[in-house]
């Protein structure tokens, strides 16, 4: 007998495409501000990076005078 668990619905995750074109960037810039720590990355089993769309929207919202080029 195998066994489901439920998963918790997991927070939308963007790409560093989606997230450059939010920022009006390329997307190697939104993989600078990662490697600087600007922007928190989660990376997929294929060693994708990924991006927390709630933070995103965050910095969008207010806060991207913390992010600098």
């Amino acid at each position: 007998m195998t066994t489901i668990r439920n998963r918790p619905d997991t927070e939308p995750l963007l790409t560093p495409s989606e997230v450059a074109t939010l920022f009006r960037v390329d997307p190697k810039t939104v993989t600078r501000w990662a490697k600087a720590g600007k922007l928190t990355s989660i990376r997929t089993l294929g060693g994708h990076r990924r991006y927390r769309e709630s933070e995103v929207r965050s910095l969008l919202d207010g806060n991207t005078a913390a992010i600098e080029s």
